[in-house]
């Protein structure tokens, strides 16, 4: 019977008597993650593979001569689609969860996602139904936080500040994240390979940021200010022009030129 490697990690893991926290520890990890993979809903990171095999004892061969899930492969490849299409075209970016769900329904990841081309603003109702749902049925906890965050954005469309003040304060305040600790910590390749996801995360927040300081500006009625925020978080976009994974980011640069124009508008 083919397994697939999250079932193969798991029964290691087991088989070696740890929990997903000693396992999440000793190859630098959240046990999140390996909550993830053995629940089928991710892959582990292909810079990872060797260091599972490596702690496990086994071969990298071994570890994937199960099935590494064709079903992951093309959620992941749904959601990067559906990514794509969030800040400039929301509503084919919800298609194609749609269509994925069609295939895989009540998918957490699919679902997660759906929350993002969701307009809450508009449909606040739609958006809490699908949180609510995503928070009491997920055992993955990276999930139910950001369903907490949408439910939060929702209960303040619908103008229901209780409702989003409970959301929020049911989500963890953490000023460090495992990736960052790693970069700190570690050295050689575990160090590199978490601080360049560190730093692609970050840089994403980053422009969220400046859009929220540019909103703030519009809302005060100084456009210049929200025009010279969004300009520079443009520029740093192109500062990292270069890197191959800068491309995902073009969705930010149609979006940030579309928002000046209406700004000048």
């Amino acid at each position: 019977m083919e397994l697939k490697i999250g079932n193969k990690i798991k029964s290691l893991r087991k088989k070696q008597k740890i929990t997903q926290e000693q396992l999440a520890e000793r190859i630098g990890v959240s046990f999140q993650a390996v909550s993830k993979w053995e629940n089928d809903i991710a892959l582990p990171d292909i810079t990872l593979v060797p260091v599972i095999a490596q702690y496990f004892g086994i071969s990298t061969d071994e570890l994937l001569s199960f099935d590494s899930s064709e079903k992951d492969k093309e959620i992941e490849q749904l959601v990067y689609e559906s990514y794509k299409l969030r800040e400039t075209n929301p509503e084919d970016g919800k298609k194609i969860l749609e269509e994925g769900l069609k295939k895989y329904p009540d998918n957490d990841i699919l679902l997660n996602n759906m929350l993002y081309v969701m307009n809450y603003s508009k449909n606040p109702d739609e958006t809490i139904s699908l949180a609510s749902k995503l928070i009491d049925k997920t055992s993955n906890h990276e999930v139910r936080y950001d369903a907490l965050r949408f439910l939060a954005y929702a209960y303040n469309a619908k103008g229901d500040a209780e409702g989003a003040k409970s959301a929020l304060e049911q989500i963890p305040e953490i000023y460090f994240t495992k990736l960052s600790e790693m970069a700190f910590i570690l050295t050689g390749e575990p160090k590199y390979n978490a601080a360049e996801k560190q730093k692609w995360i970050s840089f994403e927040i980053l422009l969220q940021m400046m859009w929220k300081i540019a909103e703030f500006y519009i809302d005060k009625g100084e456009k210049d200010k929200a025009i010279n925020e969004t300009q520079r978080a443009l520029r740093l976009i192109s500062a990292m022009d270069g890197d191959e994974k800068i491309e995902r980011f073009d969705n930010y640069i149609e979006f940030f030129t579309k928002q000046i124009s209406k700004i000048i508008d």
